[in-house]
């Protein structure tokens, strides 16, 4: 693999901040069905527009103490932190992929991380980010390995599949909705991504933090009624994140 420049790995750790400031936008604005680009930013208390000095990421936040620079009623937390998290991602992304992959790799965990947050706000996954990772994982593939391509084709197929038959056999039984078509189509991306054969990996380790999450719950005295929706995007984008970087767990 030829050595670029815009392969190296303290690239897409610089831009994390950015790329965190847009998807803090994105899971804001994507469930509301407001306009991502085409909108500009205002504070959420006094609606006055910001300009290019309040939208440096992470340093205006610091700059300003966290508050708004009109009205200086406080911003919150989400926007800094999900700079963080977005150079988290690329930074944990450098530890284990290189070249041109990272990107993919990094692009990949961005989407995902907007996912679960949006899913765990929201419990929707929107088409607009599932789908087009769906593709994005195929190309991808394909671009490593075509001659592997055909498995994660059959595994976007099978994710899908897999999961809206499950939704479909609960709904009848339980006559009431249990799993949603955007987890079906998150599980379709993952299939993309990870091949067919890593499909039971990101099933298991997804169930197991779930249930792992509900018992610390529990303990904690926050106990998780029969009716309450407990979002499954979030740790479906966690298990399809290690499997794709460390490969399927070995069974036997």
């Amino acid at each position: 693999m030829t050595d670029l420049f815009w392969t190296d790995w303290w690239l897409p750790v610089v831009a994390g901040p950015f790329v965190g400031s847009f998807l803090g936008v994105l899971v804001t604005r994507l469930p509301a069905a407001e306009p991502v680009i085409v909108s500009r930013s205002r504070c959420p208390h006094c609606n006055h527009p910001l300009g290019p000095r309040d939208l440096v990421p992470l340093v205006s936040w610091l700059a300003g103490g966290g508050r708004c620079r009109y009205c200086s009623r406080p911003l919150g937390v989400f926007y800094p932190a999900i700079e963080l998290a977005a150079v988290g991602v690329a930074g944990w992304a450098a530890l284990v992929v290189a070249g041109w992959p990272l990107w993919a790799t990094c692009a990949l965990g961005w989407t995902l991380l907007a996912l679960a947050i949006i899913d765990q706000r929201h419990l929707v996954l929107p088409d607009e980010l599932t789908l087009p990772l769906v593709g994005a994982g195929l190309i991808v593939a394909y671009l490593l390995d075509a001659d592997a391509a055909v498995g994660h084709a059959i595994g976007a197929v099978a994710g899908f599949a897999a999961l809206f038959v499950l939704a479909v056999v609960y709904e009848r039984v339980r006559k009431r909705e249990g799993l949603g078509l955007g987890d079906a189509k998150l599980f379709a991306a993952a299939g993309a991504w990870v091949s067919w054969s890593g499909l039971a990996s990101v099933v298991l380790v997804a169930s197991v933090t779930a249930l792992v999450v509900v018992l610390v719950r529990s303990v904690l005295g926050r106990r998780i009624t029969a009716d309450e929706r407990i979002p499954f995007g979030p740790y479906l984008c966690l298990a399809t994140w290690l499997v794709w970087l460390y490969g399927p767990l070995m069974f036997g």
